[in-house]
């Protein structure tokens, strides 16, 4: 029996930064413009920071390589503390509805604080698995929003491997709708840097206007 007055489940939002320069940073600066107005929208919705420059995650190694191939009744109280640390980004992870990722570019790809963290959630088993269809994601129905900021004109051109690389990765693991806001020129002068923040804030408006309610 259905219940009208029932009211709706508390959304969360995951807030992953990447940028090295903290507030400063313009990807960093563009998600939290879209945070603060999903807050806004959502008063009742939870925020969870993941900030990668200030706590940033391990890089793999062979012990943690080891310790998440190994099966669970096998591991070693080391390697179950090893594992437990990805558990907990896993677990951060899905518990999200949506997904705001601050994307800064450096030397033409993601910081390796992101990647670290990438490495950490992709998990066989896990968070994907293979099939005999091939590869199935395990980490469906969130929404991605990705704040990619660029110091030149990168979208669209041979170049930006950066864009497909995140977009593909997401989509690996199960999320497939995944929207990004592009802030380019930013290092071009000051007339094509507040162009580029200009466009990518309409952009953002425009994100919320459509947004799932």
């Amino acid at each position: 029996m259905a219940h009208p007055n029932k009211e709706p489940a508390m959304k969360t939002l995951l807030l992953i930064r990447s940028s090295l320069l903290l507030g400063n940073g313009q990807s960093n600066r563009l998600a939290d413009r879209y945070v603060a107005a999903w807050q806004a929208a959502h008063p009742e919705g939870r925020v969870v920071v993941r900030d990668l420059a200030t706590q940033p995650v391990p890089h793999l190694d062979l012990a943690r390589v080891g310790a998440f191939s190994t099966p669970a009744e096998q591991r070693t109280p080391e390697q179950q503390a090893l594992v437990a640390e990805s558990d907990a980004l896993i677990a951060e992870l899905q518990s999200a509805d949506v997904v705001a990722l601050g994307l800064p570019l450096y030397n033409f790809g993601i910081p390796s604080t992101l990647k670290a963290y990438f490495d950490h959630i992709a998990r066989a088993g896990v968070t994907f698995r293979y099939t005999a269809a091939g590869a199935e994601g395990l980490v469906k129905g969130k929404q991605v929003l990705v704040f990619a900021a660029r110091g030149g004109l990168y979208q669209g051109q041979p170049h930006d491997t950066q864009t497909p690389y995140v977009r593909n990765f997401l989509g690996f693991l199960g999320m497939t709708d995944v929207r990004f806001v592009f802030a380019e020129g930013l290092a071009m002068g000051e007339e094509p840097r507040r162009e580029g923040l200009r466009a990518a804030e309409a952009d953002i408006d425009a994100l919320l206007e459509t947004a799932e309610a």
